[in-house]
């Protein structure tokens, strides 16, 4: 298992509210391709439900005034949940997107908790299943060497980094702007997919 050094989760939990918020928005932004892909190859799915109900938490992160009703919107998101008996990687992974949106949501509502370690462990935790898929039958060390060394890891790791450092400054409207746009990372998801068309 792959574990970041403490003191990154310590700097998360440390941080004010809104930008824990915005680390994770991030975050989910970078899970969504994966979950597009799930709904292009099954059918199953609602990408455009799942990014309106993202937009909503970046417009209220840029207008905290803004009056949005999510616990609506959390209703709205249970529904794009892959079926329950699709036990598929693609479902895993695109359930991931889900929940993460979700406890982005919760912190909306008031329940913060530790949401913010939450979404960051659900994106490294499928970044590794998706190596262990990839990979094979390996013994359990060489696969953690695999892991720990994997392009893929050091890129979630590299990207966690940057969104950290991003919402440790002052998040302005134009600071927010530009953490989505890292966020999107050109339409690449964290597992190094995308749509090829991005709809």
């Amino acid at each position: 298992m792959v574990a970041k050094p403490s003191g990154f989760y310590q700097l998360l939990q440390t941080l004010p509210l809104n930008a824990q918020q915005a680390f994770m928005a991030a975050l989910c932004e970078r899970l969504i391709p994966n979950y597009a892909l799930y709904e292009q190859t099954t059918g199953q799915g609602d990408s455009h439900t799942l990014k309106t109900v993202l937009s909503l938490v970046w417009e209220r992160l840029q207008v905290p005034g803004a009056s949005i009703d999510f616990a609506r919107q959390a209703e709205k998101l249970a529904e794009c949940e892959p079926p329950e008996d699709d036990d598929s990687f693609g479902a895993r992974r695109a359930l991931d997107a889900v929940v993460a949106v979700n406890a982005l949501l919760d912190t909306l509502q008031g329940d913060a908790g530790e949401a913010v370690l939450d979404v960051s462990r659900t994106s490294r935790a499928g970044v590794r299943a998706f190596i262990e898929l990839t990979e094979g039958e390996v013994d359990a060390q060489k696969l953690a060497l695999i892991i720990r060394d994997h392009p893929l890891m050091e890129d979630e790791n590299d990207f966690q980094d940057a969104v950290l450092e991003a919402v440790s400054a002052p998040l302005d409207k134009a600071a927010l702007k530009e953490l989505r746009v890292l966020g999107r990372n050109g339409g690449v998801s964290n597992l190094g997919l995308s749509l090829d068309d991005d709809a």
